[in-house]
C-alpha cells in the first residue's frame, strides 16, 4: 500500500540562535583529571569506560551512554578507568529554549540510557571537516536533545520528582529516603536504585549538598549562628552540620564565618 505524505509544521522564532564551537573526543586521562572551567556550556556523551565527573564541589558517577551537562563557570574535571568520552560547547538564546523544554538545570544535568547515539557521535565526529564542523556539531547536539525526551516519556521519573521535593523541603530534618519511600508507598530500594541512576549520586549524597548550599547562604546573609544555621538547613546536630560542612566545603562553618 503506498504510504500517504507526511506534513509536521514547525514553529520556530527565527530570532533564537545556537551556536557550536568545539567537538572533542577524550580519552586521554591526564587531561581528563586536569579542572578546568568552563567557558561555555557543555554536553558530554560518555563513550566508553566509567568514572567520575566533579562539577564544582559535586562528584557524579557516570559511565557508558550517559550524556552530562556543563554550564559555563563551573570548575569541571573527571577521572575514572577507561574512561573516555565526547563533548560539544556550545551557547546562544536558544539553548536556554531547549534547557526549558527538555528540563535541563544544573539540578538535572545526567541522563542515561543513550549507548545508541555513541557510533552517531563517532561517525560524525570522523567524517567533520573544517568547512563542515560547525555544522555537524550542531546536528549531533540536537540530535542529543531531541533523544532526552524519548528516554523522559518512557520511564517514570521518579527521581526528578524526589530531587524536587528535596529541594523544596531540605529544611525538614525528618526528610530522608526512608521518608519518601513510606510516604509515597514505595520501595526503598527502588528509590535509593532510581536516583542514584538518574542524578549520578545517592539522595543522601544530593540533601546533604542542598543543606550545605543553604548553609552557606544564610552565613553570607548574615546568619553567624552555626547552631541557627545547622537547624535552618535540615541537620538536627550542629556537631554533624560541622562535620559535613568540612567535609564539603574543606574548611569548618567557623572558618567561613571568620573569612
Amino acid at each position: 500500500m503506498k504510504e500517504k505524505n507526511i506534513c509536521k509544521i514547525i514553529y520556530s522564532s527565527a530570532t533564537e540562535e545556537l551556536h557550536t564551537s568545539l567537538f572533542i573526543f577524550e580519552s586521554d586521562a591526564q587531561v581528563q583529571e586536569d579542572e578546568k572551567v568552563l567557558e561555555k556550556d557543555r554536553i558530554y556523551l560518555i563513550s566508553h569506560g566509567s568514572g567520575r565527573f566533579r562539577i564544582d564541589r559535586t562528584e557524579y558517577e557516570v559511565c557508558s551512554g550517559d550524556l552530562l551537562f556543563g554550564f559555563a563557570g563551573e570548575r569541571v574535571c573527571a577521572h575514572g578507568k577507561e574512561l573516555e568520552y565526547f563533548y560539544i560547547d556550545f551557547s546562544g538564546s536558544r539553548a536556554n529554549e531547549l534547557y526549558r523544554r527538555f528540563g535541563v538545570a544544573p539540578a538535572f544535568r545526567r541522563f542515561g540510557g543513550h549507548e545508541k547515539q555513541i557510533p552517531f557521535w563517532r561517525e560524525n565526529i570522523s567524517c567533520a571537516t573544517e568547512d563542515t564542523l560547525d555544522i555537524v556539531s550542531e546536528s549531533v547536539l540536537m540530535y542529543a536533545f531531541s533523544k532526552l525526551s524519548v528516554v523522559r516519556e518512557s520511564v517514570p521519573d521518579v527521581a526528578r520528582l524526589m530531587a524536587e521535593y528535596a529541594e523544596e523541603n531540605f529544611s525538614d530534618a525528618e526528610l530522608s529516603l526512608q521518608f519518601l519511600a513510606e510516604e509515597w508507598g514505595y520501595n526503598p530500594k527502588y528509590l535509593s536504585e532510581s536516583f542514584k541512576k538518574r542524578m549520578g549520586m545517592g539522595f543522601s549524597r544530593y540533601l546533604k549538598n542542598l543543606r550545605v548550599k543553604h548553609a552557606v547562604f544564610l552565613m553570607e546573609h548574615g546568619v553567624v549562628s552555626i547552631k541557627n544555621v545547622a537547624f535552618l538547613c535540615g541537620f538536627r546536630d550542629p556537631l554533624y552540620f560541622s562535620k559535613v560542612f568540612r567535609a564539603d566545603m574543606g574548611i569548618s562553618p567557623k572558618e567561613y564565618l571568620q573569612r
